[in-house]
Order: structure tokens, then C-alpha cells, then sequence
């Protein structure tokens, strides 16, 4: 036991981390960032000898959105613990073509440039992830929907790629986050029973 927990001990710090950093964001606590960017940290250790690189530099790309939404969930109108917000109907497709503008580049880098056997799997979840943390900084409440079709894609992608531990990690924060999703949703309703509508909010 102990030589597996050694050898092993990456995923396993990224687990804990990762299981952390999703519970405190469905709880809309905000040390959800300094927790995930010792997460992102962890994983770029990871998924790098697992030759999942567009993943690995997803957790760059985090660390600097982590910073984002600190400032913004201290400094900006998401500080506050029960504001949450519907996604606003004009940024919608901006999303949507982020997402896919950022999958089509990736897997173009990824083909030519690595020796990535999941190109196309691993730039859609990349680019997925980064409008998934974006609408988290914003605490749009939709976030938690493109999170859960990250995470079982993730659940996929790390069994293919012998990940196993990964694998368990992402099949959590589905779990994780459908119960973030109802806290969300639970939060939005007690606001609008007050009078204080949960809508769209830039």
C-alpha cells in the first residue's frame, strides 16, 4: 500500500485537491482559487509524462483565470456568498465559438507539433474547461452544466490514457458538480423568493 501511495502520490495529491477545489466553488467559497491553483500545479505534473499536453497547458491558462476569479469573487460583485447569475443571453455564442475556435487551434497544434494520440479529445476538453472556469469567475450558474460534460469526457480520456486514479478524480466532480448545480439553483430560487431576481448580470 504504502509503494503504491509513493508512486502514485501525484494523482493522488491532484485528487484531493481537485475533490476540494469543486466542493468549495459549489459551496461559493473563494478559497476554491488558491486551493485549485495548487491543483493546477499537480496536474501539470500529471498529465505532462501522460503526453496530454494541451491539458497540461490548460492548467496554466488556469492559474491565470484562478487569479481572475480571486479578484473578481473578492473585489468584484461576486464576493458576495449568494450572489449567483443566469449566463447572459448575448454571450452565448461568444462561448460557443471560444470553444470551438480554441478546439479547432488545438488540435491543429496538438497534430503537428506532438506526439498526442488524442488530439481532437484532448483540445475539446481544454477549450471546454477554459468557458467552463470563465463562467465559474463569473458565477454564472450554466457553468455547472459544461462542467459535467467535461468531467465525463475527462473520465474517458483518462482511462484511455491509463489514468486511472484521474479517471475515479473526474468521475467525483460530475457527482460534485450536479450537487453544485442544485446549490446554485436552490440559492437563485431563495433569492427570487426575496425579491432579489438571479438574472443575467454582466
Amino acid at each position: 500500500m504504502i509503494e503504491w501511495i509513493l508512486a502514485e502520490w501525484t494523482q493522488i495529491l491532484g485528487f484531493a485537491t481537485g475533490a476540494a477545489c469543486v466542493l468549495l466553488a459549489a459551496r461559493r467559497n473563494v478559497w476554491t482559487y488558491p486551493i485549485g491553483i495548487a491543483n493546477n500545479l499537480v496536474f501539470l505534473a500529471v498529465f505532462v509524462p501522460a503526453g496530454l499536453y494541451a491539458s497540461a497547458a490548460l492548467q496554466i491558462v488556469y492559474l491565470v483565470l484562478g487569479v481572475h476569479g480571486w479578484l473578481r469573487w473578492t473585489r468584484g460583485v461576486e464576493h458576495d456568498r449568494e450572489y449567483v447569475a443566469r449566463t447572459p443571453r448575448r454571450v452565448v455564442p461568444w462561448l460557443v465559438v471560444a470553444a470551438l475556435a480554441g478546439t479547432a487551434v488545438l488540435t491543429v497544434v496538438l497534430t503537428v507539433f506532438t506526439d498526442s494520440q488524442v488530439a481532437l479529445a484532448d483540445a475539446a476538453t481544454t477549450s471546454a474547461s477554459l468557458v467552463a472556469q470563465y463562467m465559474l469567475n463569473r458565477k454564472w450558474i450554466e457553468n455547472w452544466w459544461v462542467w459535467i460534460g467535461v468531467d465525463v469526457a475527462f473520465v474517458a480520456l483518462s482511462i484511455a490514457t491509463g489514468l486511472w486514479i484521474i479517471a475515479a478524480l473526474y468521475a467525483l466532480f460530475v457527482v460534485l458538480c450536479v450537487g453544485g448545480l442544485r446549490s446554485w439553483r436552490r440559492v437563485e430560487r431563495e433569492s427570487t423568493d426575496a425579491g432579489i431576481p438571479a438574472d443575467a448580470r454582466a
